[in-house]
């Protein structure tokens, strides 16, 4: 294998800007926007929960098949490139369908496409850096894929939200396909791959089967957190309606078993995933295991937040979709570059400090920052809301990095790539778990008092930032 020049860890990484800025764009800007048009306001929170839900479902299944399937292509133009283009020409297809989606049912449609469509190019252009780079140059590449990802949100909340901000809703949705369909021509020119000779022996069945494991694994999470929530709920219920009215203590259950829920179904979802997919021999990792547990606490509280900003936002400030598409931008860069500054360094911290450590502060101090917006649901203060960002910003650059990693330490060297798969328990989990567990939960509690939702899922929220600096405790060692 060559060594790379430094144009090469550009290119190789190019796909991975316009992949963001459509996944950035239609996740946290598109989605939650036409949500609030389609949907009525007194169930949006469930009805975009319930669409996130179901596009993580369809990526977990789609993604790996996906990979498996570049792995084995002998196209002359190469493994991942064709699954590239494939890839991003059907997203602007997708792209379209969500620009004209006038209900609920056809935007959910749409999405579900979209999922099924993006992660064909997501399998393929994750296959670069192990087919093109030598190993010594993997942790410039590495880098260099770090702020192709950061990057993109930046310049989603700055430009794309701004211009749904601004009532340009189809030129931003134009805006996104174009960045993609540049970026993809890119690296058709740019990337050079020498197509195999020979298809390898590689079986697609046993890594579906892993997934249907981790799927498996988020199924009954969810339902014993949904259990246990129930149980700690209606308990909490009862013990509150001698002391308060029947909504009330209502209002009391749904809120205390909804938090319940949401951390039961992280830890038994990790664990039922992790022995689901790796088998008995999980008993002999329990480090890496609270590894994930910790992963998926954290990506839980932080992705539910920004997607459920928009819709609080317009709640806290009285405003239509379009200025909280705006807002939430505007928010999302604050977080963005504090996230690109703190990621900067935290290698060389958690080298210094320790990779634990550096994890135990950062899920500490995004607890601290959600509980700042607490303070805002009731009585909103736009600088306080954009300081509590700057504060999440620097909890997440910091976690990104020290939590892979010691993944990657903690995963036996000669599997890594198996043991490091369960990590997609934590990206498909969190958005189950945090918005389809949360997302009914804060409608119902809007119904019975305003702010109400809100608070509970912030509150919930920092609770699980808390409880990922909690889960270190449980990570013995940093080598496997």
């Amino acid at each position: 294998m060559k060594p790379l020049r430094w144009y090469d860890h550009i290119s190789v990484n190019l796909y991975w800007l316009g992949l963001n800025i459509r996944n950035n764009a239609v996740s946290q800007v598109f989605m939650p926007y036409l949500v609030a048009l389609l949907a009525a306001p007194e169930i949006r929170n469930t009805a975009l929960g319930g669409m996130r839900t179901a596009g993580l479902l369809i990526a977990m299944l789609v993604q790996p098949a996906m990979g498996i399937l570049s792995d084995r292509s002998t196209s002359r133009f190469g493994r991942r490139r064709p699954f590239i283009f494939v890839g991003a020409v059907l997203d602007l297809v997708c792209l379209g369908l969500i620009a004209v989606a006038g209900d609920y049912w056809f935007l959910l449609v749409a999405i579900l496409l979209f999922q099924f469509t993006s992660n064909i190019s997501h399998a393929a252009v994750q296959g670069l850096i192990p087919d093109l780079v030598p190993e010594n140059q993997r942790g410039v590449t590495s880098g260099v894929k770090s702020i192709m990802e950061l990057v993109p949100l930046i310049l989603v909340s700055l430009v794309v939200a701004q211009m749904v901000g601004s009532g340009h809703f189809t030129a931003a949705v134009i805006a996104t396909g174009a960045g993609l369909l540049i970026v993809m021509i890119l690296t058709m020119l740019l990337v050079k791959e020498t197509p195999l000779a020979q298809k390898p022996d590689l079986p697609l069945g046993p890594p579906m089967l892993r997934v249907l494991g981790m799927l498996a694994g988020i199924g009954i999470g969810a339902l014993a957190g949904l259990l246990g929530g129930g149980l700690v709920g209606g308990i909490a219920g009862l013990i509150a309606l001698p002391f308060s009215s029947q909504q009330t203590a209502m209002a009391v259950g749904v809120a205390l078993g909804g938090t319940v829920a949401m951390i039961v179904a992280v830890v038994v979802g990790v664990w039922a995933g992790s022995y689901a997919t790796i088998g008995k021999e999980i008993r002999q990792h329990n480090s890496f295991t609270w590894w994930v547990v910790n992963r998926l606490l954290f990506f839980t509280a932080v992705t539910s937040l920004q997607g459920f900003a928009p819709y609080f936002l317009m709640f806290a400030f009285k405003v239509n979709a379009e200025a909280g598409a705006s807002m939430t931008g505007s928010l999302i860069a604050v977080v963005g570059v504090f996230t690109l500054v703190s990621a900067v360094p935290s290698g060389w911290l958690a080298d210094r400090f320790g990779y634990r450590r550096l994890l135990a502060v950062s899920g500490v101090v995004a607890g601290l920052g959600t509980f700042v917006l607490l303070g805002t649901i009731w009585l909103p203060n736009l600088g306080l809301i954009y300081a509590a960002g700057c504060v999440l910003g620097l909890a997440t650059g910091l976690f990104v990095t020290s939590n892979w990693a010691l993944g990657t330490r903690l995963a036996p060297a000669a599997e890594a790539g198996r043991f490091l798969g369960i990590s997609n328990l934590a990206g498909a989990g969190a958005g189950m778990v945090g918005t389809g567990i949360g997302g009914p939960i804060a409608d119902f509690l809007e119904r019975i008092l305003p702010g109400l939702g809100y608070f509970t899922l912030f509150a919930a929220y920092g609770l699980l930032f808390l409880l990922s600096a909690v889960s270190i405790i449980y990570i013995k060692k940093e080598r496997a």
